[in-house]
């Protein structure tokens, strides 16, 4: 009886050191498109780099390209097709708790007896907007959680910019230069909308909590002068904010609390039978 009492706590110890062992792991996936004509590029080989196991997928007709058991973190991605650019993506962060969607854009590889190759790294001052040329700034979400003070709120995050500041009663008013946070424009895919805050003062354009939920949104473009001619109403500044492309194919939870209060969003599908219905 005591040997096979003690056979037990054996098998019990080695099956807890297995289940507190196992790494956490996510999807990727996405679809791989021309960029220029916008339609899918079929046979893009999708690769993680770096990784201990040998972990990839290949589009499909629709371009579209899953990878299972990615390990949590950051990653770094290789696209690579015949006709096309080689696409290194470094630095892609792999969450536990949601699926990383990626659309990806290939270039045209033309081949020439003689070339010239032009390089560059990304300018992350350059605006989504290409009629803005000065005074413009594009931001992600993640950078809404990583600047000190936002409270994942992308009007408190503005105010680390150069020449924006908030206002003294602790509000996400954003003050432009000394302009009066009256004249900012708030525009939502390209459509003007009133003030997006709770709590807000009559004709103001701030408030104490912002109605646009950080993980809903995707990489928008902030305006502290030189507006693009569409931004004719503008004053002050305009914050064009952009909706991030959700879940098409699983449901997916998320649930925060902190300093400003609690909150929690759903994404996917309406019904398993529907995949192109997202919350």
């Amino acid at each position: 009886m005591k040997t096979k009492n003690f056979l037990l706590f054996c098998l019990f110890i080695l099956t807890a050191s297995a289940v507190f062992g196992q790494n956490l792991t996510q999807t990727v996936r996405g679809t791989v498109i021309d960029f220029d004509t916008k339609v899918p590029v079929i046979g893009a080989k999708v690769i993680v780099v770096d990784s201990t196991l040998s972990l990839g997928a290949i589009s499909d007709v629709n371009g579209d390209f899953k990878i299972e058991n990615v390990p949590v973190g950051r990653i770094q991605l290789q696209i690579n097709s015949v006709g096309y650019q080689l696409i290194n993506l470094p630095n892609i962060l792999v969450e536990s708790g949601k699926e990383k969607v990626l659309t990806l854009e290939m270039v045209e590889d033309i081949q020439t007896l003689s070339k010239v190759t032009v390089t560059s790294q990304k300018d992350k001052s350059e605006s989504i907007n290409k009629m803005a040329t000065v005074s413009a700034k594009t931001f992600t979400v993640e950078e809404t959680n990583r600047y000190a003070g936002s409270l994942n709120d992308p009007a408190r995050m503005v105010s680390a910019f150069a020449g924006v500041t908030g206002n003294a009663e602790g509000d996400n008013d954003i003050v432009v230069r000394g302009n009066s946070p009256r004249g900012i424009l708030w525009r939502l895919e390209g459509i003007d909308i009133p003030n997006p805050n709770h709590f807000a003062g009559e004709g103001s354009t701030g408030g104490p909590v912002n109605a646009l939920n950080g993980s809903m949104l995707a990489n928008s473009d902030f305006f502290s002068g030189a507006f693009a001619p569409e931004y004719g109403n503008a004053v002050s500044g305009v914050f064009d904010v952009k909706f991030r492309q959700g879940n098409n194919e699983k449901r997916e939870y998320t649930f925060s609390a902190g300093l400003m209060g609690i909150d929690g969003t759903l994404e996917g599908p309406f019904k398993k039978a529907t995949e192109d219905l997202i919350w």
